[in-house]
């Protein structure tokens, strides 16, 4: 979208300072950030870097799952009911965490 119309805001300093912060913890820039508040969106703050380890190791656990899957399942040797509910599971996971830890929670009625 591009974007034609500019718009400018007095702030004394400390609001300045605080929308300065608020956008550096979202990993926004502070246009970006008052974008996303004014169509209604809170964000989240960046997790740590904790979070990521664990998704990584997520990732990690699903891909060797799947190779054994597949290796065990040609030698006709596999419980793939019992499998494909166990990754039902982790990518429910996965996206549990993302929806938690990293997507913008929509506050859209609250203006309404």
């Amino acid at each position: 979208m591009h974007r034609t119309i500019q718009k400018h805001i007095m702030m004394n300093s400390n609001e300045a300072e605080e929308l300065r912060k608020k956008a550096k913890l979202t990993c926004l820039t502070e246009a970006a950030l008052i974008r996303l508040l004014i169509k209604g969106y809170e964000p989240r703050e960046k997790p740590d870097e904790e979070f990521y380890s664990y998704m990584r190791e997520m990732s990690l656990i699903g891909n060797n799952i799947n190779q054994i899957a597949a290796k065990v399942n040609s030698l006709g040797l596999f419980d793939s009911d019992r499998f494909e509910g166990e990754m039902e599971r982790l990518h429910k996971l996965s996206a549990d965490l993302k929806a938690k830890f990293l997507e913008p929670v929509d506050r859209r009625g609250f203006w309404q």
